[in-house]
């Protein structure tokens, strides 16, 4: 099976927990950790890799990355574009 490449812009948060560093891709939902900002990052990386390959394989990739407010930019569905985000705000609620 001849599987096309794509290109995957995403946006990643990254935090410490204790000694450990904590890689989040809102859009997709996908984490990761590791020892330094640099390894969350990658391993990140790694496992949205595994996500989307698992997507691709399950015939439900351009789904997902369409409820998740990506755009193919120009229909080609080879480059893909996370929504702009127009703000990161911290929020305080007492319930």
């Amino acid at each position: 099976m001849n599987k096309h490449k794509i290109q995957l812009q995403f946006i990643s948060q990254i935090w410490q927990e204790g000694k450990k560093y904590v890689s989040f891709a809102p859009q997709l939902q996908v984490a990761s950790c590791g020892n330094t900002k640099e390894q969350a990052q990658k391993n990140l990386i790694e496992a949205l890799e595994g996500f989307i390959e698992t997507a691709r394989d399950m015939g439900t990739l351009e789904e997902i990355l369409e409820e998740s407010g990506f755009v193919s930019r120009e229909n080609r569905k080879k480059e893909w574009i996370a929504p702009e985000i127009v703000s990161f705000e911290r929020t305080s609620l007492v319930v």
